[in-house]
């Protein structure tokens, strides 16, 4: 199989019907020999048989938290390469290709980039935009000598055998960190695709807390060391 679309969720009854949706879409119009995983995080809405009405394949991660869904997901998946998005609908899964493309060329990983492919109006918090995700980014670029100007975009692509060799195990949100700087100094071929970012269709709050998440990005890059 060559690609698996590999959703994260926890409780995203709201949005995840169409997330897959759109997912499914681009295999089917593309000719891709591909499948859609859904790696729940302990939803207690439906979300997971949401999923399997939809036609996703389902996982279940048993430790909570976004780095332990995808890294479950990661090792469940039966891709060559995977693309992981999230299941708000606040990236659109049927907008796929630039990434399968650059995939396909070799390299081993491939990041969207929000602040080049445009933030709708209300898609991200202005603390965000302008403070919280520059900031974070340009420690990673300084630190590690990276050039990805947006560290935690929740889109990315990856050749999974060679994420999977990386030996990724922070189990939070300072997962997408930990994957481009491990990626970094393991060698890996990087790139970066322009991706636009929407308002997410969530009626709730996002999962993300700011300040709690912020601080654990931060602590992960500024105290992570290559080993030995």
């Amino acid at each position: 199989m060559e690609l698996t679309v590999l959703i994260p969720c926890l409780n995203e009854a709201e949005t995840l019907a169409v997330c897959i949706r759109k997912a499914r879409s681009f295999l089917s119009e593309n000719n891709i020999d591909g499948e859609v995983l859904v790696s729940d995080n302990g939803s207690t809405d439906g979300s997971a048989q949401i999923a399997e009405a939809e036609g996703a394949r389902v996982v279940s991660a048993p430790v909570r938290g976004y780095g332990s869904a995808l890294i479950t997901g990661c090792r469940e998946a039966k891709g060559k390469y995977v693309i992981m998005g999230d299941a708000d609908d606040s990236y659109d899964l049927h907008d796929l290709m630039p990434f399968l493309e650059k995939l396909r060329e070799g390299y081993d990983l491939v990041i969207g980039n929000r602040f080049e492919g445009g933030i709708e109006k209300g898609a991200m918090p202005w603390s965000h935009r302008y403070i919280g995700n520059p900031f974070l980014s340009f420690v990673g670029r300084t630190r590690f000598h990276s050039r990805i100007k947006d560290f935690h975009c929740g889109l990315r692509g990856y050749d999974r055998e060679a994420i999977l060799a990386l030996g990724l195990e922070t189990t939070g949100m300072e997962y997408a960190s930990e994957m481009i700087v491990k990626a970094e100094l393991k060698g890996l071929k990087i790139t970066q695709v322009p991706t636009t970012l929407k308002k997410d269709g969530r009626s709730g709050p996002s999962h993300l807390n700011s300040m709690h998440d912020g601080w654990r990005h931060l602590k992960f890059l500024l105290t992570y060391k290559k080993k030995p």
